[in-house]
């Protein structure tokens, strides 16, 4: 069974949409569209953010669990709502279930960040319980399905069901009203697709000619994967770092729009996006997840022409402070200013001081430093981590490594002592 079986799905519609919105109202916030001058400086468009990270439960993720629920019948509700969710929809089904006094289980992976739990509990207002189940998001939804099957209560997809995407798609319609006409193009992140296909529903079905790009992290670009096969696929293997993206198949309601309409989807390297994500922080006050960062993140990508008036959603706010020592050594890596090695220093008395004396640049820090074996630390190699001030400064530092006596292997990206470091 997957999301799209959920029963009483009515048609993907322009009009569904606008319904939706009528539906919402007083529920989900109309989040205010700012325009965002750094961005605009720096690409030389007129870039604004939608922000749905501004929406009570900091993403718009409220607007598709609601639309989906308020739409089940009294005898429907009080048999509850199940759902699986990596954070967001959780908090969206929450909220809901307190709104139309039901009961619900949020079922998540235990990657999803104890600030999302938490929040889901208090969202739920007493009405809903979190259950941990599996290490992954397809896990939580295997067992979500099978609560449902048992008790009887109703699954609520998290995006691949008309009644969910359209409550997403009311984004645009929020979008078009504020900016006085639609955008040149606009910028929607990508999980499993829903705003995406619910945005394209109401541009497309109402004229208006905007370019639509769905945005994916790299390591879980399940519709480009869609697009290439021309069905929906399982991704191989899924990065769990954008965790509000992190889905390993698109949705089959979420795909036919998509495709239909051409819509191109790119992707954005976990790097790039961790750098963005501390740009919306120290350059505009905003906390970005990072599924919330996506949309911003790609603009210097697309070749859009100077002056396009852009739109980006800001998709999500939830994110765990505890995350962003790991979000800024990302970021580091990906800018080039952070590099590890593995160092065999010669047996001789002196070498480390000779190491820190004549290869390390004046500006260059030490940021890591543990010996691998630790029994022997005349013999074993020591993990080592250089912090640049300037990525230029690699070429000089890996020169006088080269010079030295030491013994060095860089860490490269790929490997898999790499990916412990991270």
């Amino acid at each position: 069974m997957t999301d799209h079986d959920a029963p009483g799905a009515t048609p993907l519609s322009a009009t569904a949409v606008e319904e939706a919105a009528r539906r919402l109202t007083g529920v989900a916030t109309r989040t205010p569209l700012e325009r965002s001058a750094r961005l605009s400086t720096l690409t030389g468009l007129e870039v604004w953010l939608k922000r749905e990270d501004l929406q009570p439960v900091r993403s718009y993720k409220i607007r598709g669990a609601y639309n989906f629920m308020a739409q089940l019948d009294a005898d429907t509700l009080t048999r509850g709502v199940v759902c699986s969710s990596a954070g967001n929809h959780g908090q969206g089904v929450a909220l809901a279930s307190s709104r139309l006094r039901t009961r619900g289980r949020i079922y998540v992976p235990t990657t999803t960040p104890r600030q999302k739990r938490d929040r889901i509990a208090t969202l739920g207002e007493g009405s809903v319980e979190v259950v941990i189940a599996g290490d992954t998001y397809e896990e939580a939804s295997q067992a979500a399905y099978a609560d449902s099957a048992r008790t009887g209560a109703t699954l609520v997809p998290a995006f691949d069901d008309p009644r969910t995407i359209c409550g997403q798609g009311t984004v645009a319609l929020e979008v078009v009203d504020q900016l006085g006409g639609a955008p040149d193009a606009l910028l929607v992140p990508v999980g499993g697709g829903g705003l995406l296909a619910g945005t394209t529903t109401w541009l497309r079905e109402r004229d208006h000619p905007t370019r639509i790009v769905g945005v994916e992290p790299a390591g879980a670009a399940c519709m480009a994967a869609a697009l290439v096969a021309g069905e929906p696929v399982d991704l191989p293997t899924v990065d769990s770092f954008v965790d509000g993206a992190a889905v390993r198949r698109a949705g089959v309601h979420t795909f036919g729009p998509v495709r239909d309409h051409a819509i191109e989807v790119v992707t954005v390297d976990e790097g790039r996006l961790c750098t963005e994500i501390l740009d919306l922080y120290q350059s505009d006050g905003i906390i970005a997840e990072p599924a919330g960062a996506l949309a911003t993140a790609a603009l210097d990508t697309l070749g859009l022409p100077p002056g396009s008036t852009v739109v980006c959603v800001v998709s999500g706010g939830n994110n765990d402070v505890s995350r962003y020592g790991e979000i800024l050594e990302r970021s580091l890596v990906h800018r080039g200013l952070k590099h590890y090695f593995l160092v065999s220093f010669p047996q001789e008395p002196g070498a480390l001081r000779r190491f820190l004396d004549e290869v390390l640049g004046p500006d260059d820090d030490i940021t890591l430093f543990e010996y691998v074996k630790r029994n022997n630390r005349e013999l074993g190699p020591a993990l080592i981590g250089i912090e640049l001030v300037d990525r230029d400064d690699l070429a000089g530092l890996r020169e006088r490594l080269e010079l030295s006596p030491v013994s060095v292997e860089p860490v490269e990206s790929g490997s898999a002592l790499f990916h412990f470091l991270l």
